[in-house]
């Protein structure tokens, strides 16, 4: 299947159920919070478990936030951002 076949494909999903567009739209904003929270860690030179005693939380969750198997809730995610001494920005586009 060619990306422009996948592509349709999903468009036509979105429109046919709202559900599947939800939990689509939900997974990209998952995903992107996974890429962020990963790049920062890395960006400190932090493995898993080190990045989670600073944010205090556990290596778990810190595991299903990068690999985007659960959505981060704004309190975990401010309370990241507010360990790592790195500001939280929320934008609507």
């Amino acid at each position: 299947m060619t990306l422009n076949r996948i592509d349709d494909y999903i468009q036509a999903r979105k429109q046919a159920s709202k559900d599947f567009a939800r939990a689509y739209d939900q997974a990209e904003v998952d995903l992107e919070i996974a890429v962020a929270v990963k790049q920062l860690r890395e960006s400190l030179g932090l493995s898993q478990r080190d990045f989670a005693r600073l944010v205090d939380k556990p290596q778990s969750t810190i595991a299903r936030i990068e690999t985007g198997a659960v959505t981060a809730t704004n309190k975990t995610l401010a309370d990241i951002a507010a360990k790592t001494h790195h500001q939280l920005r929320i934008q609507f586009v």
